[in-house]
């Protein structure tokens, strides 16, 4: 599904994918292999692919697009890196983390690496508008994850709380790709804007899906343990809508419970499965994917545009 959504950008993401394997080559071989193990773990290339797809909006110049998809990849594949030290996680996409592999030393020098080596490729845009989006939204996203460790465990949160959580972990990256792809063509600043709106309102949505997949998909499918948010205590919105709904007192003490065992987990998804919040949680990410598609409607009639309303569609339907 994932090659026929990005057709029209396949050989372009090809070469993205040449550039990556480049950057994450140096003379150190363990910083190399930790970073290869990485890349090659697999990932939807999202970012670099809406940084291409946003370039179709003007005259689409490669060279000033591939430094900013692999800039963008290697800052999503960074944040990556430094969430599996968090959260201890030992498996993403169906392999080991970089941490279960190499520790937490490596892994959090492996993040950093990516993240500087993404700095080199902005600065060569020589573009302060651009490189300012860029360092705008590193703040924010170091500040949600802040916020979202500080947030464990506690069952008093708010869906506020959830929405601004959410931006800074998932959508403002997703609508800098959007935005930034644009920016990089020239492209006129209403579509621009309109591209950024999107991305954000996808992220959202994708972010959404994420949590409610945490609940509902098949495990070898997503790649990692379900009930993953659970168990280290991040409130999800499915969790929330069932706290909100439930009137078993058992929900609220598992979910705040440091410790939990299998069984405790497969009850607690039991229980908030039964209150409806998952199908809650989906008809919240569809409104976020209706105000995406909305803003489409203020970009050029291209294919591209076609394109973008595809992939909304896929975000709502995925299974991992």
């Amino acid at each position: 599904m994932q090659f026929q959504l990005f057709q029209e950008i396949q050989a372009d993401l090809a070469k993205v994918e040449t550039e990556l394997e480049k950057y994450v080559d140096t003379s150190l071989p363990t910083l190399t292999a930790a970073s290869s193990h990485l890349l090659h773990a697999g990932g939807k290339r999202l970012r670099p692919a809406f940084v291409l797809l946003a370039g179709k909006f003007n005259h689409y110049a490669m060279e000033r697009l591939l430094p900013l998809a692999v800039a963008l990849e290697l800052i999503h594949m960074a944040t990556l890196v430094h969430d599996d030290v968090v959260d201890e996680s030992k498996t993403r996409r169906g392999i080991p983390t970089v941490r279960e592999r190499w520790g937490n030393r490596i892994s959090l020098h492996t993040g950093d690496h990516l993240f500087a080596r993404s700095l080199l490729l902005i600065s060569e845009l020589n573009d302060p508008a651009m490189t300012a989006v860029l360092a705008k939204i590193s703040v924010e996203m170091v500040e949600g994850e802040i916020q979202q460790m500080e947030a464990t465990y506690d069952v008093h949160q708010t869906f506020r709380d959830y929405l601004y959580r959410i931006k800074r972990k998932t959508a403002l990256l997703i609508a800098a790709s959007c935005q930034l792809g644009a920016m990089a063509v020239k492209a006129d600043p209403a579509v621009v804007r309109a591209l950024k709106l999107y991305g954000h309102h996808l992220g959202m949505a994708f972010q959404i899906t994420d949590d409610i997949l945490d609940m509902t998909a098949d495990e070898k499918e997503l790649g990692k343990p379900i009930g993953s948010d659970l168990r280290q205590g991040i409130m999800t919105l499915p969790i929330m809508e069932a706290l909100r709904e439930s009137r078993d007192p058992a929900l609220r003490t598992l979910v705040a419970k440091r410790e939990k065992s299998q069984d405790e987990v497969c009850r607690a998804i039991e229980i908030i499965k039964h209150t409806g919040a998952v199908e809650r949680s989906q008809i919240i990410a569809r409104r976020f994917l209706d105000k995406a598609k909305s803003e489409l409607a203020r970009l050029p009639a291209i294919p591209t545009r076609d394109t973008l309303a595809v992939i909304a569609e896929y975000i709502e339907k995925r299974t991992y």
